[in-house]
């Protein structure tokens, strides 16, 4: 186990260092001038580009970067929000995004493994359809019209939440139901095709020759083999929930990290447009990593393989 382990840990290292690369040269690429939008004299540009080092040739930028990065976890300078780094900005925004991110995490995932059990279990019959159809609707309708209906019906005409803003309880119920009625439908969907598939297994028809009754095959055998599919998504979702939702955030107002990677872009910020799409990607990254771990405690075989 320690073995796989290691492994996954160097290819998720190697990806990370990939990403950092390539991000760095392609951002560069963006057409545009993170300066020209500001009234400045050409002499005071050039002292701002010389503060910032962005006058130095592009691979004297980049050792510089990954200097600062890997020595001192250091993301830089934001060049649109003065005396503010990148690792602040994170640090105060991140945790706003990754609570809104959780709820909905857990809601999709107890709600539509759940969905897609009883689904399975009762094929072809009312909750299978109703399944099918959260399912169509969820991964069809996008958040932001979600998120929309939900503030007109129960924000303006019911009147029973509040519309906007990220403060108390009640303020987080709307925009968890918007940002994981997606990833609940996909969680729904994929569960209810893994049980079905495991069903006619050898293993299934041995555990009720054996005497297993219906709760016990459908727990201990269907339930944890249909898991792994699901385990496979929970990486990327995971990372993208906690990440925030750009959208559902700036619909209700919310103060997340997602904000400013949307005004880093508009603005050619470049330090702030890096530093999040690096710390997003290694979240992803990181999720993966786990994901994997989790697949070898669950299938053994799995980390065996060769």
């Amino acid at each position: 186990m320690l073995k796989y382990i290691v492994k996954r840990l160097f290819i998720s290292l190697v990806t990370v260092f990939v990403l950092i690369t390539i991000s760095f040269f392609l951002i560069r690429l963006i057409p545009g001038d993170p300066f020209l939008s500001e009234k400045i004299t050409p002499e005071i540009k050039a002292n701002m580009m010389k503060y910032y080092g962005l006058d130095q040739p592009l691979y004297k930028q980049y050792t510089r970067y990954l200097g600062h990065l890997v020595l001192e976890g250091d993301l830089g300078n934001s060049l649109r929000y003065k005396a503010r780094s990148v690792n602040d900005v994170i640090t105060n925004n991140f945790p706003v995004s990754a609570d809104l991110g959780l709820r909905s995490l857990l809601f999709a995932i107890i709600a539509g493994v759940s969905l897609g059990i009883v689904a399975a279990l009762n094929h072809n019959k009312g909750w299978d359809r109703a399944s099918i159809i959260i399912a169509v609707l969820g991964i069809s309708v996008p958040n932001f019209i979600i998120a929309g209906l939900l503030q007109w019906l129960f924000g303006v005409e019911l009147k029973w939440l509040p519309v906007a803003t990220y403060k108390t309880f009640a303020h987080t119920i709307m925009p968890s139901f918007s940002l994981g009625l997606a990833t609940l439908a996909m969680l729904a969907r994929y569960m209810r095709t893994s049980m079905l598939d495991v069903v006619g297994q050898d293993y299934i028809k041995t555990a009720r020759a054996k005497g297993l009754s219906p709760l016990q095959v459908t727990v201990k055998h269907q339930i944890r083999n249909a898991m792994l599919p699901v385990v496979t998504l929970l990486g990327p979702i995971t990372a993208a929930l906690l990440t925030g939702g750009f959208v559902v955030e700036t619909v209700f107002a919310i103060p997340g990290l997602g904000q400013y990677f949307v005004r880093s872009m508009q603005n050619l910020d470049y330090p702030m447009i890096l530093g999040t799409t690096i710390f997003y990607g290694s979240f992803l990254i990181l999720m993966n990593f786990i994901v994997d771990i989790l697949y070898g405690i669950i299938d053994p075989r799995i980390r065996v393989a060769k």
